[in-house]
């Protein structure tokens, strides 16, 4: 009998039974097995505001970055997320990839790293619209770039956030 088999029967015998499956199901939520990033991973990609501003922005005088991330720092960013969380972006399509700014550039992010992450096609088309909304709402002074900020951050977390999200900032208007 093979070794896998002789645990599970062991398993199966045992009082440990309940704590495997336990520990089994919890493993399995921890990872999803997904090729890419569904959001930034936050001890990498934490989020940076714009501190070296081409100019100033916005009622609110936003300090504004021009774009400005080489293809050696957008290919560094892929291949972290790949080695440090296992991801498979290296081997999938380029094309089907950006290198986001966590806090969009248009509200004051930043082109660090500290700001950059690989993003999916599936994501960017639920984030870059709300995107698009807080750049048009802070530069007629409807929202402040803190709850800008706070606002794309948590869609970016969590996705099943952006229905809500969009909800609110529509009655900003």
């Amino acid at each position: 009998m093979k070794p896998a088999n002789q645990l599970v029967k062991f398993l199966n015998k045992s009082f440990f039974a309940p704590l495997a499956i336990v520990l089994l199901t919890q493993a399995a939520f921890a990872f999803d097995g997904a090729p890419y990033p569904k959001g930034p991973e936050l001890e990498t990609t934490p989020g940076v505001v714009c501190t070296t501003p081409t100019e100033k922005r916005y009622p609110e005088q936003i300090d504004y970055c021009s774009r400005d991330v080489s293809s050696g720092l957008k290919n560094s960013i892929i291949a972290k997320y790949d080695q440090k969380y296992g991801y498979q972006i290296q081997k999938m399509k380029r094309g089907d990839f950006k290198i986001d700014h966590f806090i969009p550039l248009s509200i004051g992010g930043a082109n660090a790293e500290g700001n950059l992450w690989p993003q999916h096609k599936s994501v960017y088309g639920i984030t870059d619209p709300i995107e698009l909304e807080l750049s048009i709402l802070i530069s007629a002074g409807k929202i402040k770039q803190a709850d800008a900020i706070r606002a794309v951050k948590e869609v970016k977390e969590d996705l099943s956030k952006a229905d809500a999200i969009n909800k609110y900032l529509h009655s900003l208007e």
